[in-house]
């Protein structure tokens, strides 16, 4: 499938800014969205399988040999650098389901924690330090752009309270501690991270990342981009596929509106689907194995190589699958899918610009862990039913 040659053209604005939007000014469908997700926040979490069926401790309760120290004091940094008020709106309990309730809907419908462009400089330098003690500078970086795009589209737009590069809200889960779990969440336009840590160990899933557009030709952020790795590698292992390779990794040839495991897709069952790994060549897998690190290597060193660790142990169960079309030109999506990871990359249309086809200006990413393993609600159950203060 190839797209035409993109132009940048923004949609007309909304009649009601985003921000002063209530529940009763909503349209049918956006109010169908909040109601659908505060909902799906109601039933209790299980966690993504391909069944229905969750298989418990596949991600065992461990010493990863990585210090999270710098994270612990970045985020200590961080909540000491509140008011008492921004504390309160800050915090929240580490096996609540505060966590769940992220979106990347870009109007205001769900969001907690402290937003950015309410923080002062120091406040916000704080509250991006914690991000970068937890990422790798790739990660950080991705990070970053994706808000720095988001104030390209309110460049392109004029919708100055929809759109911007500091509208993201941090949250803090359970006390940041060197034996106790907790973590953090940014929730925001097109960047979603939730980090949980206990002891040594992270769980960074689910992570949604996205942009529109993934280059800024022009504007404060002309030059920068993002997904470059993420398209190029996916194609990459595609092009490789030989005739009966394909036949098994090609479920489609039109892409879906949107990546499967979205918010409030706590539960979702995906089967497993596409190309086995165990089918491909060494020199496939090695192209298997690029791609999945360049999401992999998103998070913090050391605790990249404990995550890309796990995933290689169930490699060869892994499967590869694809929708659209391979060539250089072509939109496209993938998803690489096994019992600890599952990887979801998309074009999309335009939604601020005005594009009714997929395009490469517009994509949408997204990282889980399988097994009841995201936001790290399995290690914390392990914790729970191993520490002598809860027993």
């Amino acid at each position: 499938m190839t797209t035409t040659p993109f132009l940048y053209k923004a949609r007309q604005k909304d009649a009601v800014s985003a921000r002063d939007i209530n529940h009763s000014m909503l349209n049918p469908r956006t109010k169908g969205m909040a109601e659908a997700g505060h909902a799906a926040v109601a039933e209790p979490f299980k966690g993504i399988s391909t069944d229905g069926k969750i298989v418990p401790g596949i991600i065992p309760l461990g010493q990863s040999g990585c210090s999270t120290e710098a994270m612990r004091v970045a985020a200590q940094e961080y909540l000491a650098s509140l008011d008492p008020s921004q504390r309160e709106h800050a915090t929240f309990d580490i096996a609540g389901d505060d966590w769940r309730r992220w979106s990347n809907v870009h109007m205001f419908l769900m969001r907690h924690g402290v937003c950015m462009e309410q923080m002062t400089m120091a406040q916000r330098d704080a509250a991006l330090l914690l991000m970068q003690e937890s990422l790798s500078p790739a990660g950080y970086e991705s990070a970053r752009n994706i808000m720095k795009l988001n104030e390209t589209i309110r460049e392109l737009t004029g919708r100055d309270i929809e759109f911007g590069e500091w509208p993201y809200w941090v949250s803090i889960f359970g006390t940041p501690s060197a034996t106790e779990p907790w973590g953090w969440q940014v929730d925001g336009h097109h960047l979603i991270i939730n980090c949980f840590v206990v002891g040594d160990q992270i769980v960074m899933t689910p992570v949604f990342m996205g942009s529109e557009p993934t280059h800024a030709t022009t504007g404060k952020y002309a030059g920068v981009s993002v997904f470059d790795a993420e398209d190029r590698r996916g194609l990459a292992l595609a092009q490789s596929l030989n005739d009966g390779q394909r036949a098994s990794a090609i479920l489609a040839t039109e892409l879906p509106d949107e990546v499967f495991a979205v918010a409030f897709r706590d539960n979702l069952e995906l089967g497993y689907a596409g190309l086995r790994f165990d089918s491909l060549s060494a020199g496939q897998k090695q192209l298997a194995t690029n791609l999945i690190e360049t999401y992999v290597r998103r998070l913090r060193s050391g605790h990249d190589d404990v995550w890309m660790k796990q995933v290689e142990k169930h490699l060869d169960s892994t499967y590869f699958a694809w929708m659209g079309g391979m060539g250089e030109d072509d939109v496209f999506y993938y998803r690489v899918h096994s019992p600890v990871i599952l990887i979801e990359f998309d074009h999309l249309r335009g939604i601020a610009l005005e594009n009714d086809f997929p395009t490469r200006e517009h994509v949408h990413t997204v990282v889980r862990t399988p097994n009841g393993g995201d936001y790290g609600r399995d290690l914390l159950r392990q914790h729970y039913e191993t520490s002598p203060h809860q027993r």
